[in-house]
């Protein structure tokens, strides 16, 4: 098994998919990299020879990725949560972020359902 950034890719999977195993990279950016380092797409991860996987590897470290990626992301949350932004206030309270609605459903940020005293009539 290669590893790239930290990350083990796995040997059966064409390099195209194999890279998309990392934070960060899709599969767009994966067809990307491969271009400019000059590999073939359609070669499985585990039939990459050293140069090969050296030139990816140099691509992919000019991208953000991986703990970076992580890092950055969650200081933009504890950013937006400090300026108490709409956003902020939302992942503050563990509700849905994005405009979802609440009354019936976002079970996966609000949690459990929490039965409320005579409630039903």
């Amino acid at each position: 098994m290669a590893r790239i950034k930290g990350v083990d890719i796995p040997n059966n999977k064409r390099i195209e998919i194999a890279l998309t195993y990392i934070y960060g990279i899709g599969r767009s950016l994966s067809n990307k990299i491969l271009a400019d380092a000059k590999v073939d797409i359609n070669k499985k991860a585990g039939s990459l020879d050293n140069d090969e996987l050296s030139r990816i590897r140099d691509e992919v470290n000019k991208y953000l990725t991986e703990g970076d990626l992580r890092r950055e992301v969650n200081m933009n949350i504890k950013t937006k949560m400090e300026i108490n932004s709409y956003q902020g206030t939302r992942h503050k309270r563990g509700l849905p972020v994005r405009g979802q609605r609440t009354s019936r459903n976002a079970r996966t940020r609000k949690g459990k359902p929490k039965t409320i005293a005579n409630k039903k009539k």
